[in-house]
């Protein structure tokens, strides 16, 4: 990609050719590991990640019509499409845009919700306190929007989710598809049930809950939690980790365990070093524990 950019303004794109892809390439599949497709040109039909000049983010479906508007000015697909990551390409009015394939972080937070999400700074440590990996069975219960679901799956386990609310599962399960791609929903199994009631399902690996009450799901795990399985909470409120805690203790789990992670970004120019002024403090507390027997 070569541009003419005199005082600043971005005037004008020539796409060189791609040399591995041809226009009978289908679509990029998005389940394809990213280390398969990295090579490829941003094609219709995958979702693309434009960062404008004051740094705020968007991401979008490309199609070959299409058109991102924006209040500085609109952005033709076409000039994405077939481009590869990192190309710098300009709206109607002038506004530069770079544009890349998103991360999983970047769809979770600007993904469509129904639901408030588990935040990525609370995910990550997730998928260690659960030791999520491939072929792991999961019961999750409040899958809300799917942010967490789709962490977990990526990594390659299977769950089984229980959703009270008919419009959370459809989100859930679209934003599954939208990032991970439809072969993801053979693993995603989500039932509009209450967990409050029993868990029905059995032979469970972990068990993970973003639900109100979770202390009234734990007297159901021990039958649906293999021996050794792993537990793991997210709560708002330490008031619901005391309960909690307590519950497990009675029911028969050990290794019990709470944490809060914090997030502080620095500022970092020339010789101007400190924390940022801002960060991301609290947003809930993982209480880990152990099924014993």
């Amino acid at each position: 990609m070569r541009y003419s950019e005199p005082e600043g303004r971005l005037l004008s794109l020539t796409p060189e050719p791609a040399l591995d892809a041809t226009e009978e390439d289908p679509p990029t599949d998005p389940s394809v590991p990213a280390d398969e497709r990295v090579i490829r040109p941003m094609q219709a039909g995958e979702l693309v990640l434009l960062i404008d000049q004051k740094k705020r983010r968007y991401v979008v479906e490309l199609s070959a019509e299409g058109e991102f508007q924006t209040h500085a000015g609109s952005l033709a697909h076409r000039d994405v499409i077939g481009r590869p990551e990192g190309v710098a390409v300009a709206s109607t009015r002038g506004q530069r845009f770079t544009a890349y394939r998103p991360t999983l972080s970047d769809f979770i937070l600007t993904m469509p919700r129904g639901a408030q999400v588990i935040y990525p700074k609370d995910i990550g440590p997730i998928l260690m306190l659960a030791d999520i990996g491939p072929g792991v069975r999961v019961f999750e219960s409040g899958v809300g929007s799917g942010a967490l679901s789709m962490a977990m799956l990526r990594a390659g386990a299977d769950i089984v989710g229980y959703e009270l609310r008919e419009d959370f599962a459809a989100r859930a399960t679209k934003n599954v598809g939208s990032f991970l791609g439809e072969a993801a929903l053979a693993r995603y199994q989500v039932e509009l049930r209450d967990s409050y009631d029993g868990i029905d399902h059995r032979d469970f690996d972990r068990v993970v809950l973003d639900i109100p009450e979770p202390w009234r799901v734990i007297p159901h795990i021990p039958v649906a939690l293999r021996p050794g399985g792993l537990f793991v909470s997210y709560s708002p409120s330490i008031t619901q980790v005391v309960k909690v805690t307590d519950e497990l203790a009675r029911v028969g789990f050990g290794e019990v365990s709470t944490t809060e992670v914090l997030n502080r970004t620095w500022h970092i120019e020339g010789q101007s070093v400190r924390p940022d002024h801002r960060m991301v403090a609290h947003t809930g507390f993982l209480t880990r524990a152990r099924l014993t027997r």
